[in-house]
């Protein structure tokens, strides 16, 4: 019982912020503008400046040197999970227009924007480089692969540019945690006031993500959520086929049961916030994709308590 009420205390601190920036974005205090520059200050300042020190204060390259084969798990994890996305679209015959969006978004997290913050208000800043590790496959899997099949639905000629590709891969919150990694190795201590600065800049990281999700919920608008086909299969491969196929390969496997409990959790996290993005982008359709992630993060804040309760039991 304590466990559930830490887990359901961990997700009101988290809700309380979404539910913050929806009425904010309700009352008009952001546009389009203003929820983009949210957006970068944390993926291109706050975050990384976390990243490091979160690494350099919790990890000693021993740690490290442990933690790195583990990246294997999410990536056989979103690969078997990308197999049953294609057989799925097959089976329930997935319009053409939707398949390539459904099946990047059935294997595909928000491992940042939500994982980050839900990992932190239920397991502590120790999690945070676990977090990363899933964050690494995730981002890779999706500017690649993901991206690739969202693509193929906006019926352009695809294009692959290897240089945005790795851009995109090698963003500013992966550099922060290579660049953490690279310190921790190699022993460089930095200078406390640089330490203090990277400690506040990178207290931002919670509470504007969260902010930036209640926006996204605003924008999307809760009166076009709905239950059809597409949907339903995507919540179902979100929140059970992932938990449940991580829950079986990490829970026989030699690691930290921290691990094991931030893992099962990044692999239920809702849709992934640059789904729209790309969507539009490529002229697939970027309105399912926003739906998808409003109804996945919403649904998330009911699921995640359950899901720490029941990896609470595992060793």
């Amino acid at each position: 019982m304590q466990v559930f009420e830490h887990s359901i205390s961990g997700v009101l601190i988290i809700l309380v912020m979404i539910i913050l920036g929806y009425v904010l974005a309700e009352r008009k205090w952001f546009d389009e503008k203003s929820t983009k520059l949210i957006a970068r200050i944390v993926t291109q300042i706050s975050l990384p400046c976390y990243m490091v020190s979160t690494i350099m204060s919790k990890f000693s390259a021993e740690d490290l040197a442990k933690m790195i084969p583990d990246l294997r798990f999410p990536v056989v994890s979103m690969m078997i999970l990308m197999a049953i996305a294609f057989a799925l679209v097959r089976i329930c015959k997935i319009r053409d227009s939707h398949a390539g969006l459904f099946s990047s978004m059935f294997f595909n997290s928000n491992t940042v924007f939500v994982g980050l913050p839900i990992n932190q208000a239920l397991f502590g800043s120790e999690s945070i480089p676990y977090v990363l590790i899933y964050y690494m496959a995730n981002t890779t899997i999706f500017w690649t692969l993901g991206t690739y099949l969202i693509q193929r639905d906006g019926g352009q000629e695809i294009k692959f540019d290897l240089k945005k590709t790795l851009g995109k891969i090698f963003s500013p919150p992966l550099l922060g945690f290579i660049v953490g990694v690279i310190f921790v190795l190699l022993g460089i201590e930095l200078p406390d006031f640089v330490n203090s600065d990277l400690d506040y800049i990178g207290s931002l990281t919670i509470p504007l993500s969260m902010i930036f999700i209640g926006i996204s919920v605003s924008h999307a608008g809760l009166n076009k959520l709905a239950l059809r086909k597409d949907n339903v299969l995507i919540l179902l491969g979100r929140f059970i086929c992932a938990p449940l196929l991580m829950s079986l390969l990490v829970i026989p496997a030699d690691m930290p049961l921290i691990m094991k409990q931030v893992f099962i959790l990044q692999s239920a996290m809702p849709v992934m916030t640059n789904a729209p993005v790309v969507a539009n982008l490529y002229n697939a359709d970027s309105d399912y994709a926003a739906v998808m992630v409003t109804e996945t993060t919403l649904i998330s804040l009911i699921v995640v308590p359950i899901l720490m309760v029941i990896t609470q039991n595992i060793g």
